[in-house]
């Protein structure tokens, strides 16, 4: 009896399909860029040099949904960490290029560094349930013109799981490739194992990053995944309904999907979203409320309609500092995604709408993690749960401590025991000095920042990597 959830019906999801089939349709989607416009010709399908739109048929897009991969293999550098999907359960992405960190060691809010993106990687290393790594800061520190790649290096080198990243222009592509390549033994290896991948967001409402688009279409001859992930807010860049901005944010996704299928047939996708809304009253985006969480349930969903791998944003927060609005918000964000199903959940480590980082808040998010994975996982109603003998045993107004299976079930995933929310006696608690839930997870980070670096790479390989970022600083210096 696992726990389930259905926010829209099978009718409904039919209808949001058919809706964004009109969007694409009668409406259209802008092209920016030299690439998906050649893409789109090369395949007879119109497109308006002075609108620089197109539109795109329903039998486009259900080619382009036939030959997007069902199921693949997201790969790793360190292939213990290799995951078929769809995954069965949710794992989690920590969140990324937030433009602020909260100071571990001082509590300034300051712009992020390379060194955050550092230590916040070795901390997600150590998660069990994170399983796609991300550059968490936009590194200030780093020169802009290859900061993008700086940040792709650094999450490589710092944590050895799934890492995804995004890259701005087609110049950086060739040291992209020369560096992940590096890493992974190879251009064969780099095409054939998924350790990385791309995150693609579209420009609310319907349109395409011409730079960008174009630097992925040219990462398609290494077969790198793509996360495809629409972000309209209801309000301002997405209509005001739940439903119509599901039915854009899904528009967006399948136009995705098209040109990438289009250029390269069988490029692994992930289908997810990152949806919000406005503030109706100061005109702020917000990303900790209700209807975020519903509507990345739905998108879930919608994934699921078409069979795709999928992804959701979740654990997210508008809070500005950790505390109970930040775990009240992140839970709520999180438990519809998790329990419609969704592959991965993009969110760790962030408040303040997905720009600041605190260390301590990815592992408070770890936990909420673990507690929705219990509560999706649901009763288990096999038959050694059934324990009526015990029942007939103790009978009328007994107890069953002393029952075999009491003892045998304290012991399993039964019952989930944290180790960071505090569930002693009160005298316990004011014995061991009050904590709380970041007073644990602040001593978690200091634990795991103390260790060595897991999964180094080997010196020549870091050495291999400075050189192409010095080379690339040279080589892509604006003039």
């Amino acid at each position: 009896m696992q726990l389930t959830i259905q926010i829209l019906s099978p009718a409904e999801q039919e209808q949001v399909h058919a809706q964004s089939l009109r969007i694409l349709s009668e409406v259209g989607i802008r092209f920016h860029g030299q690439l998906a416009p050649q893409v789109l010709q090369q395949h007879g399908l119109p497109w308006d040099a002075a609108s620089k739109t197109a539109r795109l048929p329903a039998e486009v897009v259900a080619q382009a949904l036939e030959t997007t991969p069902k199921q693949f293999t997201l790969g790793a550098r360190n292939p213990r960490y290799n995951l078929p999907l769809p995954a069965g359960q949710s794992y989690y992405g920590i969140d990324g290029t937030a433009a602020f960190t909260q100071d571990f060691r001082t509590g300034e809010r300051r712009y992020g560094t390379a060194l955050d993106n550092e230590e916040a990687l070795r901390i997600f290393q150590a998660l069990e349930l994170g399983l796609m790594a991300w550059a968490p800061v936009t590194a200030s520190d780093a020169p802009s013109h290859v900061r993008a790649l700086r940040e792709f290096f650094t999450m490589a080198r710092f944590c050895s799981k799934h890492g995804q990243h995004e890259l701005h222009s087609t110049d950086q592509v060739p040291y992209l490739v020369e560096g992940l390549s590096l890493i992974l033994g190879g251009e064969a290896a780099l095409r054939q194992s998924a350790a990385y991948s791309l995150i693609y967001c579209p420009v609310a409402p319907l349109t395409h990053d011409g730079e960008m688009l174009d630097a992925y279409l040219q990462l398609g001859d290494w077969n790198l995944p793509v996360m495809l992930m629409p972000m309209p807010v209801c309000g301002t860049t997405g209509p005001a309904s739940l439903y119509s901005n599901l039915a854009l944010a899904n528009a967006e996704a399948l136009s995705t999907i098209v040109i990438y299928q289009l250029a390269h047939p069988g490029r692994p996708l992930i289908y997810a979203s990152a949806t919000g809304v406005v503030d109706f009253r100061s005109g702020a985006y917000l990303a900790g409320v209700p209807e975020m969480g519903l509507m990345s349930g739905a998108l879930t969903e919608m994934g699921k309609f078409y069979n795709l791998p999928t992804a959701s944003a979740g654990m997210t927060s508008d809070a500005k500092q950790p505390g109970a609005q930040a775990v009240i918000e992140k839970l709520l964000t999180t438990l519809p995604a998790a329990v419609a199903g969704s592959d991965f959940i993009i969110g760790l480590g962030e408040l303040e709408s997905d720009q600041l980082l605190v260390y301590e808040q990815l592992v408070v998010d770890h936990e909420i993690a673990k507690l929705c994975r219990r509560l999706a996982s649901g009763v288990d109603s096999a038959p050694d749960k059934e324990l009526f003998e015990d029942i007939q045993q103790v009978g009328p107004g007994g107890h069953f401590l002393k029952s075999r299976h009491t003892r045998r079930l304290a012991h399993t995933d039964e019952f989930y025991y944290s180790k960071l929310v505090d569930h002693s006696p009160y005298e316990t608690w004011l014995e061991l000095g009050r904590p709380d839930l970041y007073t644990r997870a602040r001593a978690e980070v200091e634990r795991l920042l103390a260790e060595p670096l897991s999964d180094p790479l080997p010196g020549e390989v870091v050495d291999g990597l400075e050189r192409i970022l010095a080379r690339a600083e040279r080589e892509l210096q604006p003039e």
